[in-house]
């Protein structure tokens, strides 16, 4: 029986010579093929890994992109709206006061919505939520505790 460390006859002190050759070479063929096949395998899970996240990324890109063009589209029917109330409400007395400040307040809120849209808005909530963090744990504690109770099952 050989040694590992006695090279096979006719071999130099080459580790993969160390390595016999069985069946006329067929076993270092396997070998080299399963390793080739095991690389491709490898380069293909990344490219299809590539792939999907690409796709991911598409897709929120997409749905943000969406939903922006949403939310301008909100804010120009609001402020449309707002025309509407200015001419067919009365424009004198209380009745043409209130009719004109709800005019005045739904073009304020459309044109905020084309202009900022939702990342506008998420920003907005962020700084007034640094600016007042107490009065948004409390608001938010709150908004918890009426959709805990809306969903309780009696």
């Amino acid at each position: 029986m050989a040694t590992t460390s006695t090279p096979f006859k006719g071999q130099e002190e080459n580790p993969q010579a160390q390595v016999p050759e069985f069946n006329g070479g067929k076993g270092r063929q396997l070998g080299d093929k399963a390793k080739e096949a095991a690389s491709n395998i490898a380069d293909k899970a990344k490219d299809v890994a590539s792939n999907v996240a690409g796709r991911a990324r598409d897709a929120a890109s997409n749905v943000g992109q969406k939903a922006e063009d949403a939310t301008h589209a909100v804010g120009s029917g609001i402020e449309s709206l707002a025309g509407t109330i200015r001419e067919n409400l009365p424009h004198s007395g209380v009745l043409g006061s209130a009719s004109s400040k709800l005019a005045s307040g739904l073009e304020n809120t459309g044109r905020y919505l084309k202009e900022e849209g939702i990342s506008g808005m998420a920003e907005d909530v962020t700084n007034m939520i640094r600016r007042n963090p107490l009065p948004a744990m409390l608001i938010g504690i709150g908004l918890g505790f009426m959709l805990a109770r809306a969903t309780l099952r009696r």
